[in-house]
């Protein structure tokens, strides 16, 4: 794999994490591959509070994709940079048909673990590419969830992508976690992903810029609700409010929805 695709190691061992304590996600997938692969992580991309974060982060996208799949039960979900993620399990499609999209590699690598069925698909295209929709059937709606990704995009990438989830789809919804330009700056400092070789992120630091025709943007939501910092204790639970859950990090990370309507 290539330095951007290591980048998925990362929250695996964050949901491998607190799904081993009980917090936040009950995530035994996560578990197994993270006892599979052993992966090498150092420093900050392996510590605790990272760890809740991205427990948490994922949570929240859970939630929000379950809201969604209720008001749109007979939508297309599409989850772009799977990795190797098991929201598919943990969220579940009855009635839709569920597309993981990822790097080739990531995709065979993700193959030894999932196997596809009538509802769920496993895509290995590169979504800055033209046609990496071309083997998704053009349905009514689109439920879209981006987690971990918009930062190794450019604006103009971004732009890209979603002009073309607008061109094939009549309704979209979806979900992306942005770094601002302050954590891009302070990311040449310390980042967790240079730990496995990523050098060169992207920030959004106002949502409206990705607007186009009657894709909008429609709202920022919180990446980390109290109602998950609450599952904390004592300490633990004070030092990641003040870290991970506080005003700096709003200054840092942010959590998007657009809707094309």
């Amino acid at each position: 794999m290539n330095s951007v695709n290591k980048t998925l190691y990362i929250p695996l061992y964050g949901k491998a994490f607190v799904s081993k304590k009980g917090l936040f996600l009950d995530d035994k997938k996560a578990e197994e591959i993270w006892n599979a692969e052993k992966p090498m992580l150092s420093g900050k991309a392996k510590s605790k509070w990272l760890a809740y974060y991205m427990g948490i982060r994922s949570a929240v996208f859970d939630d929000w994709l379950r809201q969604r799949i209720a008001e749109n039960e007979q939508c297309t979900i599409i989850h772009i940079g799977c990795g190797l993620d098991s929201r598919v399990l943990r969220v579940g499609c009855a009635n839709q048909t569920w597309y993981d999209v990822d790097f080739f590699d990531v995709i065979e690598e993700r193959k030894l673990y999932y196997s596809q069925t009538g509802h769920y698909k496993m895509i290995a295209k590169d979504v800055r590419e033209d046609n990496w929709l071309e083997n998704i059937p053009e349905t009514k709606c689109a439920i879209v969830v981006m987690e971990g990704v918009s930062m190794y995009l450019s604006i103009e990438q971004l732009h890209k992508l979603t002009t073309t989830l607008c061109a094939h789809f009549e309704k979209v919804s979806l979900l992306m976690d942005c770094y601002t330009t302050l954590a891009v700056k302070m990311s040449k400092i310390k980042n967790p992903v240079k730990t496995v070789g990523v050098d060169k992120v992207f920030g959004l630091d106002k949502p409206e810029l990705l607007q186009q025709g009657n894709f909008v943007y429609q709202k920022e939501h919180s990446m980390t609700p109290q109602k998950y910092v609450d599952e904390l204790r004592g300490m633990e639970k004070f030092i990641f409010s003040k870290l991970y859950a506080g005003s700096l990090s709003k200054k840092l990370y942010r959590l998007f929805e657009y809707r094309k309507i």
